[in-house]
């Protein structure tokens, strides 16, 4: 992503990177500074400060942790002339929170698996015959796939219950968690079938502008790591559905399910630039472009937001030398 937006920016500007320790990406950036962690008291005072020292236009996220953070503090960064390209509190914590997002696609009309917050009462919806084995047990704030499991029988998911919970305890899931700790795993459906990615461009303004798809052809660890990019026609509906009720701002990223009777599900949403971006990117849309476009007050420029279907891509593993 520093790699896009410095290409889109050419000589006009710069990229700069912030992160709590050393990665690659502060290497490809025109500059970087390593902040303190998210919950830490200074975090926002401290990126206020950075933004003054280094004539920061605009800041994106793409961590679901620090756009919680930054989107209860937009205020402070529009005192100083700074464009946070981050959703509000209600599309974020739609997004950040399943159980919330759960409820949300329900009072909208959006498919998406059954999903239980109690224990029990995931056990009866089994008893009764609404749900079956294998059912998935997750976090309730989760990311990155961290802590979920596939359960074949009640056995494995009482175990595994616990596990999860244990989990959202001992890393950076807490901070999220700890708001209601013994309500902080889910219990889901398993859908079955082909599994797409969408996403769903709105402008600077909340408004909807694009959207593109890829069929998911590979995963690995979480991350999307075979795709190919799909005609959005089937996907129109559905993404301009999510637009207008989150209304969020930038990239949102989707996850969904095609069942083999076409029945379409939504799985998850991420309310930033997700791991399935780049195969839009590699099949020629420029959704970095477009944003840099919007915040030097420029139209939007659709051929820079079309990608062409069919267009298959991979991911690889590359190993940097770090020179610090």
């Amino acid at each position: 992503m520093v790699q896009y937006f410095k290409h889109a920016l050419g000589d006009a500007g710069k990229v700069y990177a912030g992160n709590s320790e050393y990665t690659a990406t502060l290497q490809e950036a025109d500059g970087y500074v390593i902040t303190p962690m998210i919950y830490n008291p200074k975090y926002i005072d401290f990126l206020l400060e950075y933004c003054k020292e280094k004539k920061v236009d605009a800041v994106i996220s793409l961590f679901d942790v620090d756009l919680t953070k930054l989107s209860d503090n937009a205020q402070r960064f529009e005192e100083i002339g700074v464009k946070l390209i981050v959703s509000g509190p209600t599309a974020i914590h739609i997004c950040n929170d399943k159980w919330m997002m759960a409820k949300w696609f329900e009072r909208i009309g959006i498919a998406h698996p059954k999903t239980y917050l109690e224990y029990e009462e995931a056990i009866k919806a089994v008893a009764d015959g609404e749900i079956s084995f294998p059912l998935f047990v997750k976090p309730r704030w989760g990311m990155g796939s961290i802590g979920v499991y596939k359960v074949e029988n009640e056995e494995e998911l009482n175990v595994l219950y616990k596990k999860v919970k244990k989990t959202c305890m001992e890393t950076y899931l807490k901070y999220e968690s700890e708001g209601d700790s013994d309500r902080c795993v889910l219990i889901q459906e398993m859908i079955r079938g082909t599994e797409y990615g969408m996403n769903v461009l709105n402008d600077l303004e909340a408004n909807y502008v694009t959207h593109a798809v890829i069929r998911k052809e590979s995963m690995r660890a979480g991350e999307t790591d075979i795709a190919i990019t799909q005609p959005t026609q089937p996907f129109d509906a559905l993404a301009k559905s999510l637009s207008e009720n989150l209304r969020h701002i930038g990239n949102l990223d989707v996850d969904i399910i095609i069942t083999p009777n076409g029945d379409m599900y939504v799985i998850e949403l991420n309310a930033r630039f997700g791991g399935q971006y780049p195969f839009v990117h590699n099949a020629g849309a420029d959704y970095p472009q477009q944003i840099v476009n919007w915040l030097q007050g420029k139209p939007t420029d659709f051929a820079c937001l079309t990608p062409a279907v069919g267009v298959k891509s991979c991911k690889e593993l590359t190993i940097h030398r770090m020179d610090w």
